[in-house]
């Protein structure tokens, strides 16, 4: 069982005069951590994400801490839900979830919020990024010293090649076997990765988008566990 230093709810805000206005996640930094990690999922998914969950899990029992929260607002989300009812019967409109300007933004005032916490932590960040999720890590990778990124179902095709060509931090993209689709973006995004310090594809056989089969997201966990540690100890 990991010793635990902090675990704790946290509320980050996202403007200084609006106090109510914030996100709200779950921070837990093990004692004697070696790193820490920002989720950052997309596409309507959560902080309560059994996936997610898992992973942070297994981060948090190999001395890495661990932040996950939502994108979005609760109003945020809500309006989404609204939205998809709407649609259903009159095609059109925009979901906060797939404005990659919106998630982006809201990475960035975590990363920096996190950032300011950890300062006298001595800790190397890095994301674990999902679908939207993972062009909004991608990017704020251009912006702030990321130790690795961890993408699973990622949507690294929703960012230019020119941000691509920007980014040094270190990527694993995890895709499902059966997302023919998505295997054939994430490659396209490494090989435009031309100044990534390391790069790596890797396939889990059989597995859907959701990674819903059997030891599937169990294998994610393992998989992105060891590349972590690998980039955080040096």
């Amino acid at each position: 069982m990991e010793s635990i230093l902090i675990k704790e709810v946290v509320k980050i805000p996202l403007t200084e005069t609006v106090p109510q206005m914030f996100l709200e996640g779950n921070l837990v930094i093990p004692d004697n951590s070696i790193g820490f990690v920002i989720f950052a999922h997309g596409s309507g998914s959560s902080k309560k994400s059994t996936r997610n969950q898992l992973v942070s899990q297994k981060f948090n029992e190999n001395s890495i801490g661990t932040l996950l929260f939502d994108l979005l607002t609760k109003e945020e989300q809500e309006s989404d839900t609204r939205l998809e009812n709407i649609i259903s019967q009159v095609p059109g409109g925009t979901f906060n979830k797939f404005n990659i300007l919106l998630l982006t933004q809201r990475l960035s005032i975590v990363t920096r919020w996190v950032m300011d916490f950890l300062k006298d932590c001595n800790l190397e960040l890095a994301f674990f990024a999902s679908s939207t999720g993972a062009a909004a890590a991608l990017t704020c990778a251009t912006k702030f010293h990321i130790r690795s990124i961890v993408i699973r179902s990622g949507r690294s095709d929703l960012i230019t090649n020119d941000q691509l060509s920007q980014i040094v931090t270190s990527c694993l993209f995890i895709v499902g076997g059966k997302e023919k689709t998505l295997i054939k973006i994430n490659k396209k995004t490494i090989k435009d990765l031309r100044n990534a310090v390391k790069k790596q594809l890797i396939t889990v056989p059989k597995a859907s988008h959701m990674f819903e089969e059997e030891g599937a997201m169990e294998r994610v966990a393992n998989v992105s566990t060891e590349w972590l540690k690998n980039n955080f100890i040096r």
